[in-house]
């Protein structure tokens, strides 16, 4: 392998190492966006959940009646938050997956180049 060979297997490298690098950046972002969204939902909810709580408090017409609503409540929040404990698990299985993949892939395509570079080499 000459030293022409040498520089421009480390150009190629260095150019698909930055693509990763790329890659990697487009999937931190997507990942982050999909937490902020799911953290913006459950901040929303638990502003909801304690206006309507305020709300139930100055509308009831009996300690019974106030009592029935806060289980009530107490109910939809608890359901909620099973859900989006679930949705939080599927989705960090989606992320892990996403990672593997890029992570399959970078060690995949270094594998590759190397095995070229050596080839010739042998």
């Amino acid at each position: 392998m000459t030293t022409k060979d040498t520089v421009n297997l480390m150009n190629e490298m260095g150019n698909k190492g930055v693509a990763q690098l790329n890659a990697l950046g487009e999937l931190n972002l997507r990942t982050w966006e999909k937490l902020v969204t799911r953290q913006m939902d459950a901040a929303s909810f638990a502003l909801e959940q304690g206006i309507r709580q305020v709300k139930l408090a100055t509308e009831a017409n009996g300690y019974t009646e106030y009592m029935n609503s806060q289980v009530e409540l107490a109910k939809e929040t608890g359901e909620r938050a099973m859900a989006e404990a679930k949705a939080s698990l599927k989705a960090a299985g989606e992320v892990q997956e996403d990672y593997r993949a890029w992570m399959q892939t970078g060690v995949s395509d270094l594998s590759a180049e190397l095995r070229e570079g050596v080839a010739p080499a042998a």
